[in-house]
Protein backbone atom coordinates (compact mmCIF):
# COMPACT_ATOMS: atom_id res chain seq x y z
CA UNK A 1 0.00 0.00 0.00
CA UNK A 2 1.35 3.83 -0.48
CA UNK A 3 2.53 5.92 1.54
CA UNK A 4 -1.09 8.53 2.81
CA UNK A 5 0.04 11.46 1.42
CA UNK A 6 -0.05 14.20 4.17
CA UNK A 7 -2.66 17.04 3.91
CA UNK A 8 -0.88 20.37 2.00
CA UNK A 9 -0.06 22.86 5.05
CA UNK A 10 0.38 19.79 7.23
CA UNK A 11 4.45 18.84 8.07
CA UNK A 12 3.76 17.12 11.01
CA UNK A 13 0.88 15.66 13.32
CA UNK A 14 1.43 13.47 16.89
CA UNK A 15 -1.73 12.46 18.01
CA UNK A 16 -2.61 9.90 20.54
CA UNK A 17 -4.79 6.59 20.13
CA UNK A 18 -8.36 7.04 20.50
CA UNK A 19 -9.03 10.14 18.45
CA UNK A 20 -9.63 11.55 15.12
CA UNK A 21 -6.61 11.71 12.93
CA UNK A 22 -7.96 15.32 12.04
CA UNK A 23 -6.57 14.44 8.04
CA UNK A 24 -9.69 16.66 6.61
CA UNK A 25 -8.92 19.56 8.16
CA UNK A 26 -7.92 22.52 6.13
CA UNK A 27 -4.35 22.82 7.07
CA UNK A 28 -3.21 25.07 4.75
CA UNK A 29 -4.88 27.84 6.05
CA UNK A 30 -4.53 29.97 9.25
CA UNK A 31 -6.92 28.75 11.82
CA UNK A 32 -8.09 32.60 11.54
CA UNK A 33 -9.42 31.45 7.93
CA UNK A 34 -11.00 28.41 9.08
CA UNK A 35 -14.75 29.80 8.02
CA UNK A 36 -18.05 26.76 7.71
CA UNK A 37 -17.57 26.83 4.08
CA UNK A 38 -13.71 25.78 4.32
CA UNK A 39 -14.13 23.45 7.21
CA UNK A 40 -17.85 21.74 7.78
CA UNK A 41 -16.68 20.61 11.15
CA UNK A 42 -16.59 24.26 12.68
CA UNK A 43 -18.75 24.95 16.00
CA UNK A 44 -19.06 27.28 17.97
CA UNK A 45 -18.75 26.87 22.25
CA UNK A 46 -18.76 29.26 24.83
CA UNK A 47 -15.39 30.73 25.36
CA UNK A 48 -12.90 32.70 27.15
CA UNK A 49 -10.31 35.08 25.99
CA UNK A 50 -6.89 33.77 23.98
CA UNK A 51 -4.13 35.67 23.42
CA UNK A 52 -4.06 33.05 20.41
CA UNK A 53 -6.37 31.83 17.91
CA UNK A 54 -8.86 29.10 18.81
CA UNK A 55 -11.47 27.13 17.06
CA UNK A 56 -13.45 24.16 18.21
CA UNK A 57 -14.23 21.18 15.25
CA UNK A 58 -16.17 18.41 16.18
CA UNK A 59 -16.25 14.58 14.86
CA UNK A 60 -19.51 12.75 16.15
CA UNK A 61 -20.39 13.61 19.98
CA UNK A 62 -16.62 15.06 20.44
CA UNK A 63 -15.45 18.55 20.20
CA UNK A 64 -11.52 19.59 19.96
CA UNK A 65 -10.22 22.77 20.65
CA UNK A 66 -7.33 23.58 17.92
CA UNK A 67 -4.82 26.81 19.23
CA UNK A 68 -2.37 28.19 17.11
CA UNK A 69 0.83 29.10 18.28
CA UNK A 70 4.66 28.96 17.85
CA UNK A 71 6.20 25.43 17.64
CA UNK A 72 8.56 25.38 20.79
CA UNK A 73 5.43 27.43 22.66
CA UNK A 74 2.85 24.32 21.60
CA UNK A 75 4.76 21.14 22.10
CA UNK A 76 5.76 22.74 25.97
CA UNK A 77 2.28 23.01 26.74
CA UNK A 78 1.61 19.57 25.02
CA UNK A 79 4.22 18.36 27.48
CA UNK A 80 2.47 20.38 30.57
CA UNK A 81 -0.87 19.01 30.00
CA UNK A 82 0.25 15.40 29.04
CA UNK A 83 2.26 15.79 32.95
CA UNK A 84 -0.96 17.00 34.46
CA UNK A 85 -3.08 14.26 33.38
CA UNK A 86 -0.24 11.83 34.50
CA UNK A 87 -1.32 13.22 37.96
CA UNK A 88 -4.63 12.92 37.67
CA UNK A 89 -4.49 16.92 37.97
CA UNK A 90 -8.15 18.88 36.77
CA UNK A 91 -6.98 20.04 33.34
CA UNK A 92 -8.21 20.06 29.85
CA UNK A 93 -6.79 16.59 27.77
CA UNK A 94 -3.65 17.02 25.12
CA UNK A 95 -4.90 15.13 22.34
CA UNK A 96 -2.09 15.94 19.71
CA UNK A 97 0.39 18.72 18.30
CA UNK A 98 0.39 19.93 14.49
CA UNK A 99 3.63 21.50 12.82
CA UNK A 100 2.14 23.56 9.88
CA UNK A 101 3.73 25.24 7.44
CA UNK A 102 2.62 28.34 8.29
CA UNK A 103 4.68 31.42 9.95
CA UNK A 104 4.23 34.12 12.42
CA UNK A 105 4.92 37.57 11.79
CA UNK A 106 8.49 36.98 13.38
CA UNK A 107 9.01 34.01 11.10
CA UNK A 108 8.57 31.61 13.82
CA UNK A 109 6.85 28.18 12.43
CA UNK A 110 3.35 27.45 13.92
CA UNK A 111 1.68 24.79 15.39
CA UNK A 112 -1.16 23.77 16.80
CA UNK A 113 -2.22 21.96 20.07
CA UNK A 114 -5.40 19.68 19.71
CA UNK A 115 -7.27 19.51 23.25
CA UNK A 116 -10.54 17.66 24.00
CA UNK A 117 -12.99 20.53 25.14
CA UNK A 118 -14.30 19.49 28.60
CA UNK A 119 -17.96 19.03 28.08
CA UNK A 120 -20.84 20.49 29.95
CA UNK A 121 -17.70 23.46 31.02
CA UNK A 122 -18.17 27.16 30.84
CA UNK A 123 -15.69 30.38 30.60
CA UNK A 124 -16.06 32.69 33.52
CA UNK A 125 -17.93 35.30 30.80
CA UNK A 126 -21.00 33.29 30.27
CA UNK A 127 -21.60 32.96 34.51
CA UNK A 128 -21.46 36.77 34.11
CA UNK A 129 -23.17 37.73 30.95
CA UNK A 130 -26.12 34.84 31.00
CA UNK A 131 -29.14 35.43 33.45
CA UNK A 132 -30.12 32.81 35.45
CA UNK A 133 -27.00 31.77 36.18
CA UNK A 134 -26.41 34.25 39.23
CA UNK A 135 -26.08 31.89 41.93
CA UNK A 136 -23.28 30.01 40.27
CA UNK A 137 -20.84 33.54 40.69
CA UNK A 138 -19.75 33.31 44.24
CA UNK A 139 -19.40 29.63 43.94
CA UNK A 140 -16.49 30.43 41.42
CA UNK A 141 -14.94 31.66 44.44
CA UNK A 142 -14.60 28.60 46.26
CA UNK A 143 -13.76 26.31 42.58
CA UNK A 144 -10.94 28.75 41.59
CA UNK A 145 -9.26 28.49 45.28
CA UNK A 146 -9.96 24.59 45.36
CA UNK A 147 -8.01 24.41 41.55
CA UNK A 148 -5.22 26.03 42.92
CA UNK A 149 -4.73 24.17 46.03
CA UNK A 150 -5.30 20.56 43.98
CA UNK A 151 -2.64 21.83 41.27
CA UNK A 152 -0.04 23.00 44.13
CA UNK A 153 -0.40 20.04 46.08
CA UNK A 154 0.31 18.14 42.60
CA UNK A 155 3.53 20.23 42.85
CA UNK A 156 2.05 22.36 39.21
CA UNK A 157 3.21 26.03 38.98
CA UNK A 158 0.99 27.49 36.91
CA UNK A 159 2.66 30.83 35.93
CA UNK A 160 -0.56 32.41 34.37
CA UNK A 161 -3.24 31.86 36.82
CA UNK A 162 -6.72 33.94 35.98
CA UNK A 163 -10.37 33.29 35.15
CA UNK A 164 -9.92 33.30 31.57
CA UNK A 165 -7.42 30.57 31.86
CA UNK A 166 -10.27 28.30 33.84
CA UNK A 167 -13.15 26.38 32.49
CA UNK A 168 -15.68 25.98 34.99
CA UNK A 169 -18.12 22.76 34.95
CA UNK A 170 -21.05 22.15 37.24
CA UNK A 171 -20.91 19.93 39.56
CA UNK A 172 -24.47 19.23 42.20
CA UNK A 173 -25.05 22.59 42.42
CA UNK A 174 -21.35 23.86 42.91
CA UNK A 175 -18.54 24.74 40.17
CA UNK A 176 -15.62 22.71 39.67
CA UNK A 177 -12.60 24.19 37.76
CA UNK A 178 -10.22 23.56 35.15
CA UNK A 179 -7.22 24.67 33.85
CA UNK A 180 -7.20 24.75 30.10
CA UNK A 181 -4.10 26.88 29.70
CA UNK A 182 -0.22 25.80 30.49
CA UNK A 183 2.12 28.18 28.29
CA UNK A 184 3.85 29.51 31.16
CA UNK A 185 3.43 26.54 33.56
CA UNK A 186 5.58 23.89 35.16
CA UNK A 187 5.43 20.54 37.10
CA UNK A 188 7.88 19.90 39.91
CA UNK A 189 8.01 16.99 42.45
CA UNK A 190 6.98 19.56 45.31
CA UNK A 191 6.12 23.71 44.80
CA UNK A 192 8.67 25.89 47.63
CA UNK A 193 6.51 28.67 49.49
CA UNK A 194 7.95 31.01 46.89
CA UNK A 195 6.18 29.44 44.12
CA UNK A 196 2.92 29.24 45.62
CA UNK A 197 3.22 33.25 46.73
CA UNK A 198 4.55 33.83 42.84
CA UNK A 199 1.45 31.93 41.84
CA UNK A 200 -1.44 33.94 44.20
CA UNK A 201 -0.14 37.49 43.31
CA UNK A 202 -0.34 36.59 39.54
CA UNK A 203 -3.52 35.28 40.54
CA UNK A 204 -4.55 38.25 42.50
CA UNK A 205 -3.57 40.73 39.77
CA UNK A 206 -5.07 38.46 36.95
CA UNK A 207 -8.33 38.38 38.48
CA UNK A 208 -8.51 41.78 39.20
CA UNK A 209 -8.13 42.64 35.72
CA UNK A 210 -10.98 40.03 34.45
CA UNK A 211 -13.20 41.15 36.56
CA UNK A 212 -12.67 45.08 35.71
CA UNK A 213 -13.54 44.20 32.02
CA UNK A 214 -16.16 42.26 32.60
CA UNK A 215 -17.43 44.95 35.10
CA UNK A 216 -17.18 47.36 31.85
CA UNK A 217 -19.61 45.56 30.43
CA UNK A 218 -21.89 44.47 32.80
CA UNK A 219 -23.00 45.11 36.37
CA UNK A 220 -21.26 43.03 39.02
CA UNK A 221 -23.12 41.53 41.68
CA UNK A 222 -22.25 43.38 45.17
CA UNK A 223 -20.66 40.41 46.51
CA UNK A 224 -18.20 40.22 43.65
CA UNK A 225 -16.36 43.58 44.22
CA UNK A 226 -13.73 44.05 41.73
CA UNK A 227 -11.19 44.46 43.89
CA UNK A 228 -11.71 42.59 46.80
CA UNK A 229 -12.71 39.24 45.30
CA UNK A 230 -8.98 38.18 44.46
CA UNK A 231 -7.90 38.28 47.96
CA UNK A 232 -11.18 36.55 49.07
CA UNK A 233 -10.08 33.84 46.75
CA UNK A 234 -6.66 33.61 48.27
CA UNK A 235 -7.77 33.79 51.57
CA UNK A 236 -9.73 30.59 50.79
CA UNK A 237 -6.91 29.50 49.36
CA UNK A 238 -4.80 29.75 52.64
CA UNK A 239 -7.72 27.98 54.90
CA UNK A 240 -7.72 24.88 52.79
CA UNK A 241 -4.10 25.02 51.94
CA UNK A 242 -3.83 25.35 55.94
CA UNK A 243 -6.50 22.74 56.82
CA UNK A 244 -4.99 19.70 54.67
CA UNK A 245 -1.13 20.30 55.53
CA UNK A 246 -1.39 21.09 59.40
CA UNK A 247 -0.14 18.73 62.08
CA UNK A 248 -1.47 17.58 65.30
CA UNK A 249 -0.26 15.90 68.51
CA UNK A 250 -1.46 12.70 69.51
CA UNK A 251 -0.43 10.74 72.39
CA UNK A 252 0.34 6.82 71.82
CA UNK A 253 -3.01 6.01 73.32
CA UNK A 254 -5.24 8.23 70.64
CA UNK A 255 -4.14 6.07 67.60
CA UNK A 256 -8.11 6.94 67.16
CA UNK A 257 -7.84 10.44 66.09
CA UNK A 258 -4.94 8.96 63.37
CA UNK A 259 -8.84 7.76 61.67
CA UNK A 260 -10.42 11.29 62.97
CA UNK A 261 -8.35 13.15 61.23
CA UNK A 262 -8.32 11.07 57.82
CA UNK A 263 -11.94 10.77 57.67
CA UNK A 264 -12.20 14.75 58.07
CA UNK A 265 -9.66 15.02 55.14
CA UNK A 266 -12.15 12.49 53.33
CA UNK A 267 -15.62 14.34 54.30
CA UNK A 268 -13.28 17.68 52.20
CA UNK A 269 -12.77 15.19 49.50
CA UNK A 270 -9.41 14.74 49.50
CA UNK A 271 -7.64 10.95 49.96
CA UNK A 272 -4.94 10.32 52.23
CA UNK A 273 -1.88 8.53 50.80
CA UNK A 274 0.45 8.46 53.35
CA UNK A 275 0.35 9.69 57.64
CA UNK A 276 3.77 10.74 59.29
CA UNK A 277 4.05 9.96 62.77
CA UNK A 278 7.36 11.09 64.30
CA UNK A 279 8.01 11.54 68.25
CA UNK A 280 8.03 15.63 69.68
CA UNK A 281 10.62 16.16 71.87
CA UNK A 282 9.94 14.73 75.14
CA UNK A 283 8.70 11.38 73.13
CA UNK A 284 5.11 11.48 75.29
CA UNK A 285 3.69 13.01 72.10
CA UNK A 286 3.44 12.09 68.59
CA UNK A 287 3.21 15.08 65.60
CA UNK A 288 0.56 13.50 62.91
CA UNK A 289 1.25 15.32 59.07
CA UNK A 290 -1.22 13.10 56.62
CA UNK A 291 0.07 13.57 53.05
CA UNK A 292 -3.12 14.08 50.39
CA UNK A 293 -2.92 13.24 46.70
CA UNK A 294 -6.17 14.36 45.30
CA UNK A 295 -9.59 15.62 46.13
CA UNK A 296 -11.42 12.92 44.41
CA UNK A 297 -11.84 10.64 47.21
CA UNK A 298 -15.85 10.42 46.83
CA UNK A 299 -15.28 9.90 42.72
CA UNK A 300 -13.20 7.16 43.30
CA UNK A 301 -15.40 5.21 46.02
CA UNK A 302 -18.27 6.39 43.51
CA UNK A 303 -16.74 4.79 40.13
CA UNK A 304 -15.56 1.41 42.16
CA UNK A 305 -18.59 0.72 43.59
CA UNK A 306 -20.98 0.99 40.17
CA UNK A 307 -18.66 2.49 37.69
CA UNK A 308 -20.24 5.61 37.33
CA UNK A 309 -17.69 8.76 36.14
CA UNK A 310 -19.39 11.88 38.27
CA UNK A 311 -18.11 15.06 39.73
CA UNK A 312 -16.57 15.33 43.48
CA UNK A 313 -19.86 16.87 44.60
CA UNK A 314 -21.78 15.02 42.46
CA UNK A 315 -20.71 11.86 43.85
CA UNK A 316 -20.80 12.67 47.55
CA UNK A 317 -25.06 13.11 46.30
CA UNK A 318 -25.26 9.59 44.91
CA UNK A 319 -23.18 7.85 47.74
CA UNK A 320 -25.67 9.36 49.80
CA UNK A 321 -28.66 7.94 48.20
CA UNK A 322 -26.75 4.63 47.92
CA UNK A 323 -26.17 4.43 51.98
CA UNK A 324 -30.01 5.00 52.08
CA UNK A 325 -30.53 2.25 49.48
CA UNK A 326 -28.67 0.15 51.72
CA UNK A 327 -30.25 1.10 54.96
CA UNK A 328 -33.55 0.76 53.43
CA UNK A 329 -32.88 -2.75 52.28
CA UNK A 330 -31.21 -3.40 55.86
CA UNK A 331 -34.52 -3.21 57.70
CA UNK A 332 -36.30 -5.42 55.13
CA UNK A 333 -33.97 -8.06 55.61
CA UNK A 334 -33.52 -7.05 59.28
CA UNK A 335 -29.48 -8.19 58.97
CA UNK A 336 -26.59 -6.11 57.45
CA UNK A 337 -26.27 -5.16 53.93
CA UNK A 338 -22.76 -4.71 52.11
CA UNK A 339 -23.16 -0.98 50.59
CA UNK A 340 -22.03 -2.85 47.12
CA UNK A 341 -25.07 -4.66 47.05
CA UNK A 342 -26.82 -1.65 48.08
CA UNK A 343 -24.89 -0.29 45.04
CA UNK A 344 -26.54 -2.41 42.56
CA UNK A 345 -30.12 -2.31 43.26
CA UNK A 346 -29.55 1.38 43.24
CA UNK A 347 -27.97 1.58 40.10
CA UNK A 348 -30.71 -0.93 38.89
CA UNK A 349 -33.80 0.98 40.61
CA UNK A 350 -33.26 4.20 40.73
CA UNK A 351 -30.16 5.35 38.17
CA UNK A 352 -30.35 3.62 34.75
CA UNK A 353 -34.61 4.11 34.92
CA UNK A 354 -34.62 7.34 36.20
CA UNK A 355 -31.68 8.54 33.10
CA UNK A 356 -33.70 6.29 30.75
CA UNK A 357 -36.63 8.41 30.73
CA UNK A 358 -35.18 11.69 30.81
CA UNK A 359 -33.63 10.52 27.99
CA UNK A 360 -36.58 9.42 26.24
CA UNK A 361 -38.22 13.05 27.16
CA UNK A 362 -35.57 15.33 26.71
CA UNK A 363 -32.70 13.62 24.54
CA UNK A 364 -29.33 12.63 25.17
CA UNK A 365 -27.37 14.08 28.04
CA UNK A 366 -23.56 15.21 28.03
CA UNK A 367 -23.49 15.03 32.02
CA UNK A 368 -25.63 12.35 33.53
CA UNK A 369 -24.76 12.52 36.89
CA UNK A 370 -25.41 15.85 36.85
CA UNK A 371 -28.84 15.41 35.80
CA UNK A 372 -29.55 12.89 38.16
CA UNK A 373 -28.72 15.26 40.98
CA UNK A 374 -30.88 17.81 39.15
CA UNK A 375 -33.68 15.61 39.92
CA UNK A 376 -32.68 14.68 43.02
CA UNK A 377 -32.51 18.77 44.34
CA UNK A 378 -36.06 18.57 42.67
CA UNK A 379 -37.46 16.14 44.67
CA UNK A 380 -36.02 17.63 48.07
CA UNK A 381 -37.56 21.22 46.58
CA UNK A 382 -41.38 19.68 45.59
CA UNK A 383 -40.84 17.82 49.24
CA UNK A 384 -40.11 20.64 50.84
CA UNK A 385 -43.15 22.37 49.17
CA UNK A 386 -45.45 18.87 49.66
CA UNK A 387 -44.10 18.67 53.36
CA UNK A 388 -43.91 14.96 52.69
CA UNK A 389 -41.69 12.84 50.47
CA UNK A 390 -43.31 12.99 46.88
CA UNK A 391 -40.90 10.53 45.48
CA UNK A 392 -38.86 10.01 42.67
CA UNK A 393 -41.04 9.53 39.88
CA UNK A 394 -43.06 12.82 40.73
CA UNK A 395 -39.59 14.61 40.53
CA UNK A 396 -38.89 13.42 37.54
CA UNK A 397 -41.94 14.23 35.91
CA UNK A 398 -41.63 17.61 37.33
CA UNK A 399 -38.15 18.21 36.26
CA UNK A 400 -38.76 17.45 32.65
CA UNK A 401 -41.62 20.33 32.84
CA UNK A 402 -39.23 22.69 34.64
CA UNK A 403 -36.93 22.36 32.16
CA UNK A 404 -39.25 22.68 29.28
CA UNK A 405 -39.98 26.22 30.66
CA UNK A 406 -36.52 27.29 31.59
CA UNK A 407 -34.12 25.98 28.56
CA UNK A 408 -31.09 27.46 30.55
CA UNK A 409 -31.32 24.80 32.90
CA UNK A 410 -29.53 22.31 30.95
CA UNK A 411 -26.56 24.93 30.67
CA UNK A 412 -25.76 25.20 33.96
CA UNK A 413 -28.75 24.82 36.87
CA UNK A 414 -30.47 27.68 38.71
CA UNK A 415 -32.24 28.16 42.13
CA UNK A 416 -34.98 25.77 42.12
CA UNK A 417 -38.39 27.98 41.22
CA UNK A 418 -41.91 26.90 41.98
CA UNK A 419 -43.53 24.86 39.40
CA UNK A 420 -46.66 26.29 37.30
CA UNK A 421 -47.33 22.79 36.26
CA UNK A 422 -51.03 22.35 37.83
CA UNK A 423 -50.88 18.38 36.78
CA UNK A 424 -47.43 18.09 39.00
CA UNK A 425 -48.94 19.74 41.65
CA UNK A 426 -51.39 17.48 42.06
CA UNK A 427 -49.08 14.36 41.36
CA UNK A 428 -47.12 15.58 44.52
CA UNK A 429 -50.21 15.82 46.65
CA UNK A 430 -51.85 12.57 45.40
CA UNK A 431 -48.75 9.94 45.56
CA UNK A 432 -48.09 7.86 48.71
CA UNK A 433 -44.63 8.47 49.78
CA UNK A 434 -41.73 5.82 50.84
CA UNK A 435 -40.26 6.71 54.01
CA UNK A 436 -38.42 10.27 54.27
CA UNK A 437 -35.27 9.87 52.80
CA UNK A 438 -32.47 10.71 54.97
CA UNK A 439 -29.51 13.63 54.32
CA UNK A 440 -31.65 14.90 51.51
CA UNK A 441 -29.63 16.83 49.13
CA UNK A 442 -29.21 20.74 49.87
CA UNK A 443 -30.23 23.45 47.03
Amino acid sequence: MAPMTPPRGLTALHLRQGHPDFLDLPWHLPLEEWTPKVCSRLVEVPKGLSRHTVVFVSYGADIYALKEMPVPVGQREYEVLRGLEERRLPAVTAVGFARVRAQDEHGEELGVLITQYLPSSLPYRVLFMNKGLERYRERLLDAMASLLVRLHVGGFFWGDCSLSNVLFRRDAGELQAYAVDAETSELHAKLSDGQRELDLMIMEENVTGGLADVAAMVELPATLDVYATAPSIRQRYERLWSEINKEISISPRESYRIHERIRALNELGFSVGEVDLVASGDGSQLRMRTIVTDREYHRHQLHNLTGVVAEERQAGLLLNEIREMKATLTREVNRSVALSVAAFRWLDERFRPTLNRLQKELGPATDEAELYCQVLEHKWFLSERAKKDVGLAVAVKGYVALRREQPALALLRSASVPLTTEDTLEDSRAETPPPTPKGAPLP
